[in-house]
C-alpha cells in the first residue's frame, strides 16, 4: 500500500503553481489579437509580480461592480499604479 506524504511546504508550492497557471490563463484570455512577443512580455511581468497584478485585477473588479465599464475601470486603476508599473517595465 503506497502512501503519500505531503508537507505543508509541498502543498504551498502546488497551490502557488496552480494559482500561477490560472493567472497566466486569465491574462492570455484578455490578450487576444496581441502579437505573441508582447504577450510573452506581459506574462513574464505578471509571473514576476503576481501579487501586484492580482491587486490591480481585484481593484478593477470592484470598479466594474460599482458600475463602470471594463475599459474605464482598467484605465482608472492602472493610472493609480502608474509609477509602480513604470518600475516594473
Amino acid at each position: 500500500m503506497a502512501t503519500s506524504v505531503y508537507t505543508s511546504g509541498s502543498i504551498l508550492i502546488k497551490i502557488y503553481m496552480l494559482k500561477d497557471f490560472f493567472m497566466k490563463k486569465m491574462v492570455e484570455s484578455q490578450m487576444k489579437g496581441i502579437p505573441e512577443e508582447q504577450k510573452q512580455k506581459v506574462l513574464e511581468m505578471v509571473s514576476k509580480n503576481p501579487e501586484f497584478f492580482n491587486k490591480i485585477a481585484e481593484e478593477v473588479k470592484k470598479e466594474i461592480d460599482n458600475g463602470k465599464d471594463q475599459m474605464s475601470a482598467t484605465i482608472e486603476v492602472v493610472s493609480r499604479y502608474k509609477e509602480e508599473l513604470k518600475k516594473i517595465l
